[in-house]
Order: C-alpha cells, then sequence, then structure tokens
C-alpha cells in the first residue's frame, strides 16, 4: 500500500511541507516517485521516516542525518558509526531531561512558594520560615537558588 504525501504527513503529525523539505535535503532517497514524479510512500518508509523524525527531535542536524541514512545505504560495515551515533544522540538527551527536570523542579519550588505567600499574604512569610518548615522536596532547590 502506498501514501500520498499528505497521508503519510498525517500519519506522522507532521506538516506536508517537512516531509517536502526532507526529500529536498536528501534524506528520502527510499522513497518511490509515480511515472508523474509524484511520491509515492510505503509502510517501511514510515519507519525511516519516524528515525528522521526522532534524530530530528533530539537537535541533531539535518546534514547529520543524511550523513547516518548514507551509512544505513552502505550496510553492515557501518554498524559501529551508526551506533555511536545514536549513543551520543541518546546521551545528549538525558541530559536535556536532567536540564528539563530541573527546571520543572525549580517551578515546582517556586509554585509551593507563591502559594505559601498567597496564603500567609505576603512573600515575607519566607524570611520566617526555617529550613526545616520547608517540604523536604524543595530544600535542595532553595539552597541551589540561594547560592
Amino acid at each position: 500500500m502506498y501514501y500520498t504525501i499528505g497521508e503519510m504527513a498525517k500519519k506522522l503529525h507532521v506538516a506536508p511541507s517537512k516531509l517536502r523539505y526532507y526529500d529536498k535535503e536528501g534524506l528520502l532517497p527510499f522513497v518511490e516517485r509515480s511515472k508523474g514524479g509524484i511520491r509515492m510512500f510505503s509502510e517501511g518508509d514510515f519507519e525511516w521516516l519516524s528515525i528522521i523524525e526522532c534524530l530530528k527531535k533530539t537537535g541533531m542536524s539535518i546534514k547529520d542525518i543524511k550523513t547516518f541514512i548514507g551509512w544505513c545505504a552502505e550496510g553492515d560495515s557501518t554498524i559501529e558509526q551508526r551506533l555511536e551515533l545514536i549513543e551520543r544522540r541518546r546521551d545528549a538527551v538525558i541530559l536535556q531531561m536532567a536540564q528539563v527536570q530541573e527546571t520543572l523542579d525549580t517551578l515546582n519550588y517556586k509554585k509551593w512558594y507563591y502559594e505559601t505567600a498567597r496564603e500567609a499574604g505576603t512573600c515575607s512569610v519566607h524570611d520566617m520560615i526555617t529550613m526545616e518548615e520547608i517540604p523536604e522536596e524543595y530544600r535542595a532547590i532553595k539552597e541551589r537558588l540561594e547560592g
């Protein structure tokens, strides 16, 4: 079964223009075309496009994704390069997740901070709170924010 660019874009939850861009950048050498030049996407293409989208979401450049696709086309001789690239992207995502978690922790602390201030009617209530009165999950954040 083949899909049009619009159908494949819908299946991937992306705009058709994104798939056209990927094609223009040489990321879709595997996509067949009809005699009239219309892109015909297969189920197998969905997996490729999903990997491309995943790598793009990690912040990988189009150039590096193109390199990865080239390595895949070369076959088993590039397994090591592909593995190293995936490991680097994975490490980068783990770091991003840690940074986002730290941001969320800070926002949770500030939410508690302002809820406490609202109840007291003033932010100065925090001048009188001891470290033991701060919920345990927020103590390290308060210390980090105070430097």
